[in-house]
């Protein structure tokens, strides 16, 4: 069975030379099983969104290869990337087109990747394909596809974002920190979605978060970074009985350091 995801010794120092030169990334080595749900934890500047970054390509690597599926994606440039992944940011207005209908940005995603026609218009095969989508979420917004996504709240919206990334089945699906922006009762409802939405469609995810407690509730495999590297990778049922405590236990036995992030301590 190949990997979904293999990430092999990869790095990055942004601003070489000078004197803001940072290590980012340093040698960062990871295989995902293919339905793999990995959240990822660490301090400031660990590494963790760089690593998103880096699959993404936002930005070239210094060395190291990117391999999805067995296709070596590591010279592609970032908009070619988007046909294999799908990617939720933490800001909930990053991820729609504020000005359009719901079905619209549905729309959008749907047809991703196709080539472009002057023909717009959506099917009413699509429309209701939309709509049981919609329904999905529970959030009542099969009802609003007429209605204006600058309109919906922070969750509603990241909800939206969810479903349109999902919907072309993408090999890799991204969530940097989507639900840091949110109040503690939305992030949770969004997470619940996440889970549901990555579970029905056997997706294979990557989860960035601040929160430790969401790191263990979530996804049958846990990885903490340090310092551009990772440093604890955990799945199963020894990942089902992490605590807090454990964790940051784990932290201070691998680095050597404690751990200086309160807000994901105190999340």
């Amino acid at each position: 069975m190949s990997y979904a995801l293999e990430i092999c010794d990869i790095h990055k120092v942004f601003n070489r030379g000078t004197i803001n030169e940072k290590i980012a990334l340093n040698g960062v080595n990871l295989n995902l099983n293919p339905g793999d749900f990995v959240t990822i934890i660490g301090g400031n500047g660990a590494g963790k969104s760089t690593t998103l970054n880096a699959i993404a390509g936002v930005w070239p690597i210094d060395s190291g290869k990117i391999i999805i599926n067995g296709t070596d994606i590591t010279a592609l440039a970032e908009h070619k990337r988007a046909a294999y992944l799908g990617r939720v940011f933490q800001d909930p207005m990053t991820g729609t087109a504020s000005t359009m209908d719901i079905e619209e940005n549905m729309a959008i995603a749907y047809r991703r990747g196709e080539s472009r026609t002057l023909r717009w218009g959506i099917s009413s095969k699509e429309r209701e394909m939309f709509r049981e989508k919609l329904a999905t979420l529970g959030l009542g917004l099969e009802n609003r596809m007429t209605s204006k996504v600058g309109l919906l709240s922070g969750g509603q919206r990241q909800a939206i974002t969810l479903l349109m990334a999902s919907l072309k089945q993408p090999q890799l699906l991204l969530l940097d920190e989507h639900t840091a922006a949110l109040d503690p009762k939305t992030a949770a409802k969004v997470l619940e979605i996440s889970d549901k939405i990555i579970a029905e469609n056997h997706l294979t995810a990557m989860m960035v978060t601040h929160n430790m407690r969401d790191a263990i509730a979530h996804g049958n495999r846990l990885i903490m970074m340090h310092e551009g590297r990772i440093i604890y990778d955990v799945s199963g049922d020894e990942k089902s009985r992490l605590t807090v405590a454990d964790l940051l236990h784990k932290f201070e036995e691998v680095s050597g350091s404690e751990f200086a992030n309160d807000k994901m301590i105190l999340a």
